[in-house]
């Protein structure tokens, strides 16, 4: 490293030390984004709902809060993930299980190898996609499914103020399997795109933005990859 870029490094600790910037482990900067959000709405320790936690810190929505001392639950079918991320974040309840959007006790899980991991999905039409755009192949797990309503009775109350969802193709569906009239986060912020990233085909999910206008929810911001809804009833418009 040549001194000028040393010099550049040391100044951008700096800035973070004095004018106390921001650091975003989340894909985008959403994390950043949804902190801002909780800043308006008066909530200074927000609760969370992760689903599809996969890393414990990197490309993570939630460990910004968690660093500053929240906690939540964290939701990874893949064990192995699992295990890591229990190791990072012991305040945290962490739940080896998939979400559930029918009677089924059970799903299998196609898991991604290595770096590709966080390809890993319950759907398997969305794994196709993936193994047939990549060509890397992926290993078949039994998982056991919860409803997210059974997590959110049991280990909030009345409910997170905050859910991050990420599932690699079925995100529409968990959202669609929430009780709104039960439970009101106050912010959500989901993965609205499809995969498409090894040759920048990927298309916006609109629907989803619609249904969630639909229960009571507004856009409150989109980093093109995810979109942050917050509920509609908090802002006077």
């Amino acid at each position: 490293m040549n001194l000028n870029r040393f010099l550049k490094k040391c100044g951008k600790g700096l800035d973070v030390i004095f004018l106390k910037a921001k650091a975003s482990y989340s894909q985008a900067g959403e994390d950043i984004i949804v902190d801002f959000l909780f800043g308006s709405l008066k909530i200074a320790h927000p609760t969370y709902l992760e689903i599809g936690t996969n890393q414990p810190k990197i490309c993570n929505n939630t460990y910004n809060f968690y660093k500053r001392g929240c906690a939540g639950v964290c939701i990874e079918p893949d064990l192995g993930m699992v295990k890591h991320i229990r190791r990072q974040r012991p305040r945290d309840t962490i739940l080896n299980i998939g979400i559930g959007i029918t009677d089924q006790e059970n799903a299998e899980f196609y898991l991604f190898p290595g770096l590709t991991n966080g390809w890993s999905t319950f759907s398997k039409e969305e794994a196709e996609i993936r193994k047939r755009d990549s060509g890397i192949g992926y290993q078949t797990l039994s998982v056991p499914l919860v409803s997210i309503n059974t997590i959110m009775s049991k280990y909030f109350k009345p409910y997170p103020n905050f859910i991050s969802l990420d599932v690699e193709g079925l995100d529409l569906e968990i959202l669609k399997s929430i009780d709104y009239a039960k439970f009101r986060p106050e912010v959500i912020c989901v993965e609205t795109i499809t995969f498409g990233y090894l040759n920048n085909s990927e298309k916006k999910i609109t629907a989803i933005a619609e249904f969630m206008r639909d229960k009571g929810y507004f856009e409150y911001a989109d980093t093109h990859i995810n979109t942050i809804f917050c509920r509609k009833d908090l802002f006077d418009f």
